[in-house]
């Protein structure tokens, strides 16, 4: 990954090809990464490498605002197209990110649920059964408290009665 020498004709052309399909060198506003590439260059690319002249006067105009956009300068060899050799001399090498396997945040499907557990749940489910009716009343013929009257009856299998939706025609 990289641009390579930005002060080469083969850097700049790479430079230019890089930008032909993007208006920055990361994502989609201008951030530290494109100061870090400008400060790389000599000067303003010549006018045979229109993207790079483009991004050029895009990213000089924030010049005075430079150190409030977002992002991390990195060196600049970590910017650029990838598959690129890098030619910037005492860059670290990038290191792999080790896998934590401490914290399991989304839990294990391979952990089998213990008979308590499974009683527990069942115990829930059991105690939340609720019935539900959807019913279309006419107002002229039957009213809603004679309707909650006749369910609320049922006092062995009704404990309350709430109306979540309520349509009259």
């Amino acid at each position: 990954m990289g641009f390579g020498d930005l002060k080469t004709p083969a850097g700049l052309k790479v430079l230019n090809d890089f930008l032909a399909d993007k208006s920055y060198i990361e994502g989609y506003v201008p951030s530290q990464a494109d100061i870090v590439v400008f400060d790389a260059l000599s000067g303003a690319p010549s006018a045979d490498l229109c993207h790079a002249l483009r991004w050029y006067n895009h990213i000089k105009s924030y010049q005075k605002e430079k150190a409030s956009l977002p992002g991390v300068k990195k060196p600049l060899g970590q910017y650029g197209p990838a598959g690129m050799e890098d030619t910037t001399v005492g860059v670290p090498a990038v290191k792999d990110e080790e896998e934590d396997d401490d914290i399991d945040l989304f839990g294990s499907d391979e952990e089998e649920e213990d008979e308590e557990t499974k009683r527990i749940k069942e115990e829930r489910l059991a105690a939340y059964n609720k019935l539900q009716i959807a019913c279309v009343v006419e107002d002229d013929k039957v009213g809603t408290d004679q309707l909650e009257e006749l369910i609320t009856a049922f006092e062995d299998y009704v404990q309350s009665m709430d109306v979540a939706a309520f349509n009259k025609i």
